[in-house]
């Protein structure tokens, strides 16, 4: 996208209470369902746990958070934790980056956002090393994250702690 309304900023602590909105935005969105079931104070207790995620995180450069404006307008937002897992040969260095809150609001949806915030946290995270980069996507956005050379995996399970 070349259009020159089109404007990536990266946020930083000093960001907070954005940070903190799009990210409690994200997750009402993604966790509508779970959401409901949740008290104020739960909720809440979430919001504060992103607060002292994100103070470490982008202090230490652990993660590199953005948020994409349409002439000015707030329009999505995007994230990217770095990490390092055991070396591998498909990893040499174990420098990993874990893709997430992928995030367009409605109205600006369609629009090829979403793409432009994940090449930018892409080059991000190839900046500072990652050789392997993870994501778990919605049925919505697979054909996006392929069009960007992601490839599906098998064999990945998860155990959820919390029930």
């Amino acid at each position: 996208m070349t259009d020159n309304n089109i404007v990536i900023k990266e946020l930083k602590v000093d960001d907070m209470e954005l940070l903190l909105s799009l990210r409690m935005e994200v997750l009402s969105n993604v966790f509508f369902q779970e959401k409901e079931k949740l008290s104020d104070a739960e909720w809440n207790d979430i919001r504060k746990e992103n607060e002292e995620y994100y103070q470490e995180e982008l202090r230490k450069g652990g993660h590199v958070a953005c948020a994409i404006y349409v002439s000015g307008e707030l329009a999505g937002c995007g994230g990217v934790c770095l990490y390092r897992e055991m070396p591998s040969p498909d990893n040499r260095s174990g420098k990993c980056a874990y893709l997430m809150n992928i995030y367009v609001r409605q109205e600006y949806r369609r629009q090829g956002l979403a793409k432009e915030i994940c090449r930018y946290l892409i080059e991000r995270a190839t900046e500072k090393g990652a050789e392997k980069i993870y994501l778990e996507s919605s049925d919505m956005a697979v054909e996006l994250y392929r069009s960007l050379g992601f490839e599906d995996m098998n064999g990945y399970m998860k155990l959820n702690m919390i029930k």
